[in-house]
């Protein structure tokens, strides 16, 4: 049976408004942190307590700190303390917890991406391991649910490389497939129809460096935004490429792709193998390449699952839980089908047997007609 023990400390300097962001409307932020972590968190002025489990009590302590840090006043202004900025410090808080316990180090500290937005760190021990692999190898995979960082982690790591001028240019591409429905002609220009397919590529480029300054890198080819089908031909050198959403390429277009990588050059692509879009019976290039890449040097591959999703909670779980229901379907598939070649052979045995008979009796009835 595990001791709860308590934990007194003071979160200085003093500041009333600092102190009603960090406890968040009506307590909403030290609720979430007690829900997660499983602590009791009391307070009066900036004297707080923590009742848990010691393991449990260091996490939170830590975290309403590292909190409390960022609500610090930027150029005389308070920045306001988002719900989402709680729920990837709670996350990333109880991965460390989960990394102490296993005994392998601080994950946050051995990797880190700058840009000129910040610094962008993994929030869990998968998103280090991906963002090293990035760092180190050629081409790395990152496959798994969606809000785990694939995309986001790999459009930091080329925004800090071109940052640091390792390399000339950034292509970000993706296959143009309809996710399960039919829109139809879609009028305007080029740039207009390929747009919808790649906004989540524009969305983290923004973030990171800023609407003004990713128009201009675009106007002058340094970023390069455009559908998979027009890497056909082209050999890229000194560039950094991002394949998104790539479980909707066919074989032939994930073969295309990766033979396009020139010198000084990185690949990193991104897929989720559950949400396949393409033609019923097509086989999905990411599934192929998993098999056929597996044992080739310089490519690494990542996988991610619902624990290493940084959205908002409910994702994880909703993750869990179609994993736990593609397993059950995949249990009675087997179930069904070592069924039917059980019924398959008993079928043969009691065929092969009534002809044994029938020849028996044939052989009987020839030897007594001589």
């Amino acid at each position: 049976m595990s001791t709860l023990v308590s934990n007194e400390f003071d979160l200085e300097p003093a500041d009333t408004k600092r102190l009603s962001n960090l406890c968040g409307p009506f307590n909403d932020n030290i609720k979430q942190i007690e829900r997660r972590l499983g602590v009791e968190i009391t307070y009066r002025n900036n004297a707080f307590k923590v009742l848990g489990e010691p393991r449990q009590i260091q996490s939170a302590t830590e975290l309403l700190k590292q909190l409390y840090v960022e609500t610090q006043p930027v150029k005389g202004r308070l920045p306001e303390l988002e719900p989402e900025q709680v729920h990837l410090a709670i996350q990333q808080a109880a991965a460390l917890e989960q990394d102490a316990e296993s005994g392998t180090g601080d994950f946050g500290k051995e990797v880190h991406i700058r840009t000129k937005r910040g610094v962008i760190k993994p929030r869990n021990p998968n998103q280090a391991q991906y963002v090293a692999n990035v760092l180190n190898y050629d081409i790395t995979f990152g496959v798994g649910p969606a809000g785990t960082g694939k995309t986001y982690l790999a459009v930091a790591a080329a925004v800090d490389a071109l940052e640091r001028q390792e390399i000339r240019r950034i292509l970000l591409t993706r296959p143009a497939v309809e996710a399960g429905e039919k829109l139809g002609f879609l009028p305007g220009d080029l740039s207009q129809k390929v747009d919808p397919y790649l906004r989540p590529l524009y969305d983290a480029l923004f973030e990171m460096l800023g609407f003004e300054k990713v128009e201009k890198l675009m106007e002058r080819n340094v970023i390069e935004v455009a559908p998979l089908a027009y890497m056909r031909g082209r050999t890229l050198n000194d560039a950094f490429i991002i394949l998104d959403e790539s479980q909707n390429t066919t074989v032939e277009q994930m073969k295309m792709f990766l033979t396009r990588i020139g010198f000084n050059s990185k690949a990193v692509i991104t897929g989720d193998i559950t949400q396949v879009d393409l033609p019923r019976g097509t086989r999905s290039g990411l599934r192929h390449a998993i098999e056929v890449l597996d044992n080739v040097d310089d490519i690494s591959f990542n996988f991610f699952n619902a624990e290493d999703v940084v959205r908002h909670p409910v994702v994880a779980r909703i993750v869990r839980a179609y994993e736990h229901y593609d397993a059950q379907q995949e249990r009675v598939r087997k179930e069904k089908k070592e069924e039917a070649l059980r019924l398959q052979r008993e079928q043969a045995d009691a065929n092969a047997s009534s002809n044994s008979s029938s020849n028996s009796s044939s052989a009987q009835q020839n030897s007594d007609s001589q």
